[in-house]
């Protein structure tokens, strides 16, 4: 029953998520650009859906979900144990934004766009899964990190 409730509280929380982005213009990659050329015709309208993404969801943590022990539907909290800036993650964040000025969107937004049936974000879907699938096997096969790779957890 535990598993059958975690299933359907993902189910609920992901198309409040989509929604939310199609309604705010998140999965357009031309809004999405317009608000990163802060030098030219800078769109400012993506800072209002963040700003009021943490306006509900700052007061929400802080009051009810850091107090708590273990999480309403089971299992642990998972928290990041690496948190220094070192080469790894200047290089991999050198190489997301390379990816993300190319392609004009994120990759959260992206799967949202993937119901507009548009064959280019297919496309970039599809390369960004194996991009991601061959960097873990390569990065966590090559690497004396024992641990699971954070990508593998499932909110299920």
């Amino acid at each position: 029953m535990e598993r059958l409730v975690r299933a359907l509280t993902s189910l609920f929380s992901g198309f409040i998520f989509g929604v939310g982005m199609v309604i705010s213009g998140m999965v357009f990659p031309e809004k999405v650009t317009a608000f990163l050329d802060v030098t030219g015709q800078w769109d400012s309208s993506l800072m209002f859906v963040m700003g009021g993404a943490l306006l509900v969801f700052m007061p929400s943590y802080l009051i009810i979900i850091k107090p708590m022990k273990r999480p309403l539907l089971g299992g642990v909290f998972s928290y990041a144990t690496v948190t220094n800036i070192d080469r790894r993650l200047i290089i991999g964040a050198g190489i997301f934004g390379i990816g993300w000025g190319m392609a004009g969107i994120c990759p959260g937004p992206v799967v949202s766009s993937l119901s507009f049936g548009d064959l280019g974000f297919w496309v970039f879907f599809s390369s960004m899964m194996v991009g991601l699938g061959t960097t873990n096997r390569a990065f966590y096969k090559h690497t004396a990190i024992q641990s699971t790779p954070p990508t593998t957890h499932s909110p299920i």
